[in-house]
């Protein structure tokens, strides 16, 4: 008696293409608000840091990953700066190790 009623109630079913329209409406909405919260604020943020290590110039007070605070004495060349970190001690640090630029430095002035 109960196995009849449960073949009975197995055949009724059938998905066709309204259940994957169903199924794939939902799946695209997610998708999109993943990309809108996560991943393009994730680009935005890559692409100002990389802006920032591109226009690190002598004189700029600048923070390392690390946690050393120095300031830029001179740039070595485009992936290496030269910084100062304390009375006459000095390192050389990658660019890309650098998290943040503190204070922008001020032009040197021309000897006359």
């Amino acid at each position: 008696m109960f196995i009849s009623q449960a073949f009975a109630q197995a055949a009724t079913g059938g998905g066709g293409p309204v259940d994957l329209f169903g199924f794939m409406v939902p799946m695209v909405a997610i998708a999109g608000v993943m990309y809108f919260f996560m991943i393009r604020p994730q680009q935005q943020k890559a692409k100002d840091h990389q802006k920032m290590l591109s226009q690190v110039t002598r004189g700029d007070t600048v923070t390392t990953h690390g946690g050393l605070i120095g300031k830029v004495v001179r740039v070595v060349d485009d992936n290496e700066l030269l910084v100062e970190i304390g009375d006459k001690v000095q390192v050389r640090v990658l660019r890309q190790g650098l998290a943040d630029v503190r204070a922008k430095g001020e032009p040197q002035k021309a000897k006359s």
